[in-house]
């Protein structure tokens, strides 16, 4: 036809029929379609059965296009139109339009929710299906591992890095038993970041979250601080990933962009008069009397201030002159044992005749269950008089090794054994048995001699580095 429309021949020479006549007059069972199509030779008459069928909407399965999709109405029940291979939309009488692919693996048929359209289109639908078709090819099961998936991204939304941190501390280091002081300082270094990233997901932290709360840091001028802080959240990181919370440590990636802090030693007097003046102002110290005892046995003993401040009675052996410091109040997570000369063995029969002999050596002020603060031997500094600068607690350890070796007369192997600096090898020299300790005991006595003497204006040390025996 000129006019560009289809016609069907019939019967009747002179007679032409359309489509739409087909689908509205003419039945079309095998029986009609034969009547239809007697006139017309045998080869045109199969063809034109087959258009006829697929316009009547019960042919050939044709899949679904753009405009198909729009045009699809709710019905009183949901129902299901076919795309291809096992692609289906399926429409609920409330109008929505959901994406499911059916497939089977061995008997058993499955579905996988693909997504709603429009926000899934027909082409990434089709995406979709002809990706999980590849994974049953390959042994996999698409609607299993989405289900999986699911469940991960449920745990992990779960697993905060404040919930992961505070795991981490309770499970790697309190039931390990690790020092009060290091706990604290975890918990510390914890609230440092708790604002940035406490409350995301561990597995969704980009290093720049981390990076910004350790620029603040920073920019406040404290670096070591930063420092430690980024340590510590490398440490909750890689927790994370051998408990399968997250993939990687984000903070890795940021050694190099943090500021260097300039090496800080504890100011300490290295001056023998000097620390004759502060042995003299400790002597005569009028505050708390556990403070004083603290202070009068801590140049004697130069163990960690946190060390000191933690010692119970049950580790102080006064018949043999040992204290015995267990693992978990070490640092170096070694137990370690310090020989008591007989001025630390007076100070504490005196301090043991006031207090007794329960619990710790110095208990806090304020509760007796509880060890002292650990700021209260340099806030006794101060209010003598003695600045920052000028002397810590924990300066005293410098003290006591400068001038031990100074003298030249002890090994300087059992003046860090001495300050719990030996070797990694936790069985060698642990107690009173082991390495350099018949040294370390005769040079604790000396100490104490020596401090005595230079309290009372004695003569002082000369670096004469004589022979070692």
């Amino acid at each position: 036809s000129s006019s560009g429309h289809h016609l069907f021949f019939s019967e009747h020479p002179k007679k032409c029929i359309k489509p739409a006549e087909i689908q509205g007059n003419w039945p079309l069972d095998r029986a009609g379609s034969s009547r239809l199509f007697s006139g017309v030779p045998h080869i045109f008459a199969g063809l034109l059965r087959a258009f006829a069928k697929t316009t009547s909407g019960k042919g050939p399965h044709m899949p679904l296009t753009e405009t198909r999709l729009r045009a699809l109405k709710p019905k009183d029940k949901a129902y299901k139109v076919a795309d291809d291979r096992g692609l289906y939309i399926e429409v609920s009488p409330a109008g929505g339009k959901l994406w499911r692919f059916r497939y089977r693996i061995g008997p058993v048929e499955k579905k996988l929710s693909i997504g709603a359209y429009p926000e899934i289109s027909l082409k990434q639908a089709r995406q979709t299906a002809y990706e999980a078709r590849h994974k049953i090819a390959s042994g996999g099961d698409p609607a299993m591992e989405k289900r999986k998936q699911k469940i991960r991204a449920e745990f992990l939304s779960a697993q905060t890095f404040e919930a992961v941190a505070r795991e981490y501390i309770d499970q790697m280091m309190v039931q390990s038993g690790r020092a009060d002081a290091t706990i604290v300082k975890a918990n510390f270094f914890l609230e440092q970041l708790v604002d940035a990233i406490g409350s995301r997901p561990i597995d969704d932290i980009e290093p720049f979250e981390v990076l910004a709360p350790l620029k603040r840091l920073e920019a406040k001028g404290k670096h070591e601080t930063a420092k430690k802080t980024r340590s510590f959240a490398s440490r909750v990181f890689r927790y994370g990933v051998a408990t399968t919370r997250c993939k990687s440590d984000p903070t890795s990636m940021l050694r190099g962009a943090l500021i260097t802090p300039k090496a800080k030693h504890y100011a300490a007097i290295l001056e023998p008069k000097e620390l004759g003046g502060l042995l003299r102002a400790i002597q005569d110290y009028t505050g708390n009397f556990i403070t004083r005892y603290a202070l009068l046995i801590a140049p004697h003993v130069f163990v960690r201030p946190g060390e000191l401040r933690h010692a119970e009675w049950k580790e102080i052996d006064l018949e043999e002159g040992v204290w015995r410091i267990p693992e978990g109040k070490m640092k170096s997570r070694r137990p370690h044992a310090v020989p008591l000369s007989k001025q630390v063995m007076g100070y504490l029969k005196e301090l043991a005749e006031m207090v007794g002999t329960e619990g710790y050596v110095f208990p806090s002020a304020r509760a007796s269950v509880r060890p002292m603060s650990e700021n209260t031997l340099n806030a006794a500094f101060r209010r003598m008089g003695f600045t920052k600068d000028e002397v810590t607690a924990h300066g005293l350890r410098a003290t006591a090794s400068t001038m031990l070796n100074e003298s030249g007369l002890w090994n300087p192997d059992a003046i860090e054994r001495g300050l719990a600096h030996g070797d990694s090898n936790a069985v060698r020299g642990v107690y009173h048995r082991g390495k350099h300790w018949e040294e370390r005991v005769r040079m604790a006595q000396w100490w104490s001699d020596y401090l005595d003497t230079i309290r009372d204006g004695g003569k002082v040390i000369k670096g004469a580095f004589a022979g070692r025996g």
